[in-house]
């Protein structure tokens, strides 16, 4: 049998044909014989066909050959497999791959027997020990190294499998994590007391966040290189107050991806925005501006996100001045949302003061305007009765003209 080096060079990447030739016509009584074709490196062997060499008389004497002629001739498919039926006898199971010529062969397999109505299994495995050892030495040293290669490169996708599985679970859990009051509600019904519903919410959102925690840890020590691991560890440091963690692992986020060849602004703008609530609850004004402004332009389309997210966690933290800054910014960055001119509504009101004659209000100026403004775009939003009530004890009559937006006709 004669081989050649180039003949495993490309084993991997051979052409598959599609279809199984068909068989000569065979008696009535027939065998089944299928195999699988396993090429040096340990792997399946797609394409190729495998000819069937009947043995029509045995070998009769000292120095006699057997008399053979060729029968079937089966195609391997994309996985490695061929299978036929034929007629019963003693068969050699001939493998060529791809464009072999047909004085030469892959390899061969003598003596498997087919027998009327029975399926008989012919596997080629070609990195058998036998085979490898009569391969030219250059080309053994060729297998060794394609099956390191490959060994890597399974155990890297492993890795990728886990981290994938890891991720998903992790934003299910940020998301779980994100409802839990609602959750909260649902577990305990109508007749839980507000206290209760409390306890049960931080329940929820600590078991989110430390399964978040736990998960991220495990995979940035595996894959230190990968941002997002990191942006997401921060997330769930971030939901179990652990905030020096929190804003170390962001910030590892931001420099491992400006670090790799192929940057991801999304993520760096998911670690600025986390640097910036962290700043913000620490009462670090400054920098938490600077830090929304950062996720802003460096991830532009969910700059009015970013934005917007920052006025509500100043709100959260009381720093009225720095919530209407913030609220203004989101403004700009989209006019059509109504959420940003109730907070900027909510900051001003706190400079509100009483007129001491009519003991109404006085909105400051922008006040009124950005209340009316939530009112225009969102007559019945959450918060459209509070607004209305605002605007009533300050004695700025309601534009009644606010309707809610008519659904598009498709």
């Amino acid at each position: 049998m004669k081989r050649t080096i180039s003949l495993w060079l490309g084993m991997l990447a051979l052409a598959v044909v599609p279809v199984l030739a068909q068989a000569p016509a065979a008696p009535a009584a027939t065998g089944k014989i299928h195999g699988q074709i396993t090429n040096p490196t340990g792997a399946p062997q797609a394409g190729g066909t495998v000819t069937l060499i009947l043995t029509t008389r045995a070998a009769s004497g000292p120095g006699l050959t057997a008399q053979t002629k060729e029968g079937a001739v089966l195609n391997v498919d994309a996985n490695g497999a061929f299978s036929g039926e034929v007629p019963p006898g003693t068969y050699a199971v001939v493998y060529r791959t791809p464009g072999m010529e047909q004085d030469k062969q892959a390899d061969r397999i003598e003596n498997i027997k087919v027998v009327a109505g029975q399926d008989v299994a012919a596997d080629v495995d070609m990195s058998r020990k036998e085979y490898i050892d009569a391969l030219p030495p250059e080309t053994r040293k060729q297998l060794e190294e394609m099956r390191e290669h490959n060994s890597a490169a399974m155990k890297a996708n492993a890795v990728i499998k886990n981290l994938n599985a890891d991720l998903k679970a992790v934003v299910q859990d940020i998301h779980d994590a994100d409802n839990a009051r609602a959750t909260a509600m649902q577990q305990l019904g109508a007749s839980a007391s507000r206290a209760d519903i409390d306890a049960k919410e931080a329940e929820i959102k600590t078991q989110k966040y430390t399964e978040v925690e736990v998960l991220m840890t495990k995979d940035t020590q595996l894959r230190p290189a990968e941002s997002i691991l990191w942006a997401y560890l921060g997330q769930g440091q971030v939901g179990l107050k652990k905030y020096d963690a929190a804003e170390a692992s962001y910030k590892k986020a931001i420099e491992t991806d400006a670090a790799s060849k192929t940057p991801k602004p999304p993520v760096q703008g998911m670690a600025q925005e986390g640097l910036g609530s962290i700043y913000a609850r620490n009462g670090k004004v400054a920098e938490a501006s600077a830090a929304y402004e950062a996720a802003a332009k460096i991830d532009p389309t969910k700059a009015a996100l970013y934005l917007k997210n920052e006025a509500v966690i100043f709100s959260q933290v009381g720093n009225a001045d720095a919530q209407a800054t913030a609220a203004e910014a989101a403004i700009a960055a989209n006019p059509q949302d109504p959420l940003p001119y109730y907070l900027k509504g909510q900051a001003l009101v706190a400079k509100a003061t009483v007129d001491p004659k009519t003991q109404r209000i006085v909105l400051p100026p922008g006040c009124g305007e950005a209340y009316q403004k939530y009112l225009e775009l969102a007559p019945t939003g959450p918060y459209a009765a509070d607004v209305k009530g605002i605007l009533d004890q300050a004695g700025q009559k309601v534009d009644s003209s606010y309707k809610a937006p008519k659904a598009s006709k498709k």
